[in-house]
């Protein structure tokens, strides 16, 4: 029965080390995703400056011409 108990603490020590180091890169994964999502914003905003600066209109934006 000991030997049980001592394999079961064993297996239960191990398991609790690997559930600490998984949420700790979790962790780092999530600040990793919140820093690259906050960049594309940065870069969709500077593009959208660009495009409004440059005086080039939008495909979408542009009305065709007038047929005679």
């Amino acid at each position: 029965m000991t030997q049980i108990t001592e394999k079961l603490e064993e297996q239960i020590s191990f398991m609790q080390q690997e559930i600490s180091q998984m949420s700790d890169e979790i962790y780092s994964q999530q600040k990793e995703i919140i820093k690259l999502t906050n960049d594309i914003l940065k870069i969709r905003d500077k593009l959208t400056n660009i495009e409004n600066d440059s005086g080039i209109n939008n495909l979408a934006e542009e009305s065709s011409p007038p047929h005679y």
